[in-house]
């Protein structure tokens, strides 16, 4: 059984603080030990992000990639055993100052409680 709609909002909360501050102690708190990271940035990367070593190499090459990334008008919608977010985000290449805007969908998935899966789509705006 997936957790309630308040349960996953607290999740979700932990998880992307986690996220923010690099904690994958936090993070592994938070999701299922075979947890798995789906990645579509719009344009041509794809990964398959599976372990905390995978999780924080992709967060460093983002930290590497972007002067600034900044998410906004966030918003998650749960819909049966799966919860969606929807955002755009701005972002700005460290190596060309080009600004870049994406909208995005991400989904989530459950399972003892736990984050399962997380897939993100994005698409250039």
């Amino acid at each position: 059984m997936a957790p309630s709609p308040a349960e996953r909002d607290e999740l979700l909360k932990g998880f992307a603080r986690a996220l923010f501050h690099g904690d994958m102690d936090a993070l592994y708190g938070l999701v299922t030990p075979d947890f798995l990271w789906s990645f579509h940035d719009g344009l041509v990367v794809r990964k398959s992000l599976a372990g905390p070593a995978a999780i924080r190499e992709h967060l460093a090459e983002q930290k590497a990639l972007f002067s600034a990334q900044r998410f906004h008008a966030v918003a998650y919608h749960h819909a049966g055993d799966i919860t969606f977010m929807t955002f755009r985000v701005s972002e700005t290449l460290r190596a060309t100052g080009e600004s870049r805007e994406q909208r995005g969908i991400e989904s989530y998935t459950f399972r003892d409680g736990r984050l399962a899966t997380k897939d993100v789509y994005r698409k250039p705006i």
